[in-house]
């Protein structure tokens, strides 16, 4: 019992000093709440390295944690949570060279931390594997679009399509991020949240529900996420441009150019903060950039863009099946009993061809009398569930 009480005195400590060292950041005089939940996310997730953890070492870690095999309702103790954050990050470090090795037990205690405070503030110490999978797939690095293809491979049917059900228990798991941030009143659960994301459409298959979640703009429950992606994207970006408001001499980061004033620019944090100059006011429309590009390359790309009759507009996601392929069915690829003799190797090669995965009688599209679907450039699809 005093264990225990040591124990839950040193994670209350640990959530404190994580939220703590958050407000130092002064994040809350950001006055856009978008911006704001994003920057405060972004700043767990680096804290925690998880920044530096894709969707597929999550997947890795649930499946060496056998949660691939459990129900999305199972619900295991706080031990077992633990268990696959450490599957996560000491896998993280054999990835990092020497020189960039990661504190793990730090790592992990303060991830623990953090879901527990968003998903068991009652301290019962328990947590199911939906939440659990929902989460870590939310708020870890890599690419957004393999992350959406996850989310959707656990809120589907086999047949592909959204089951609304599901994606209404996602939106109520995952909007408790920001509410632990402290962003409930902007980005809190609402029984209508579902219906605002997907009005009009019936079926939701894959592609439909990555055009809306990559959609500009996305769902407004849901705009947090991909900006926490675009802050990313931007971090280390370079511009060779005075701020009109702080004057610093170059901007890291994004850049905001007024669409009244002449060459009037903010550096993030100046327009993040509402600062102002001059003529210039914030109820100006202010245009985002997240790069630099030389007078001379911009002219370069409107000759380019004058000239081309194509359109030169990216679609947001490559377009994937509607129906997930099925994975291949290995059960009669290996002979469920050795052949030990001559008389067996016989008699298992003299059998008729029709249904005998042993025949020798090679078709089209099989091998050794078993059908085997091997499809050139063939891969599991979007939907299937890990």
């Amino acid at each position: 019992m005093i264990e225990d009480r040591g124990r839950s005195g040193d994670i209350m400590a640990e959530r404190r000093q994580l939220f703590a060292e958050m407000r130092a950041q002064e994040l809350d005089s950001i006055r856009l709440s978008t911006y704001r939940t994003a920057s405060k996310l972004r700043f767990v997730q680096k804290k925690c390295n998880l920044h530096l953890v894709d969707i597929w070492n999550v997947i890795e870690a649930f499946r060496e944690n056998g949660l691939n095999t459990m129900d999305l309702n199972t619900e295991f103790t706080v031990a077992r949570l633990e268990a696959i954050l450490s599957t996560i990050f000491y896998q993280l470090n054999k990835r990092m060279p020497t020189t960039h090795q990661i504190n793990v037990e730090q790592s992990i205690s303060l991830l623990l931390n953090f879901l527990l405070a968003a998903y068991d503030p009652e301290g019962l110490g328990k947590m199911s594997v939906f939440v659990v999978k929902m989460t870590l797939a939310t708020i870890c690095g890599g690419k957004i679009l393999d992350k959406l293809r996850y989310i959707f491979s656990q809120i589907s049917d086999p047949g592909g399509i959204m089951v609304y059900s599901q994606f209404d228990q996602f939106l109520r798991e995952v909007l408790k991020l920001p509410m632990t941030v402290f962003e409930g009143p902007s980005f809190g659960y609402t029984e209508q949240a579902t219906r605002t994301c997907f009005a009009q459409q019936k079926k939701v298959s894959l592609n439909t529900f990555l055009d809306t979640m990559m959609s500009d703009p996305p769902p407004q429950c849901l705009v947090w996420l991909p900006l926490m992606h675009r802050l990313a994207n931007v971090e280390n970006v370079f511009h060779p441009v005075e701020c009109s408001y702080c004057h610093s001499e170059s901007i890291m980061g994004f850049r905001y150019r007024c669409q009244q004033c002449h060459n009037y620019q903010l550096c993030q944090d100046c327009f993040w903060r509402g600062h102002a100059s001059g003529s210039h006011s914030n109820q100006h429309q202010m245009k985002e950039y997240t790069s630099w590009k030389s007078p001379a390359k911009k002219l370069s790309n409107a000759l380019s863009k004058s000239l081309s009759c194509a359109s030169s507009r990216e679609p947001l996601h490559p377009m994937f099946p509607d129906m997930p392929e099925k994975p291949l069915n290995l059960a009669h690829i290996v002979p469920p009993r050795p052949m030990n003799s001559t008389n067996d190797f016989m008699l298992s090669h003299s059998m008729p061809t029709s249904g005998n995965p042993y025949s020798t009688k090679k078709q089209s599209g099989q091998a050794g009398g078993y059908r085997v679907r091997t499809g050139k450039g063939q891969q599991p699809g979007g939907t299937r569930k890990i």
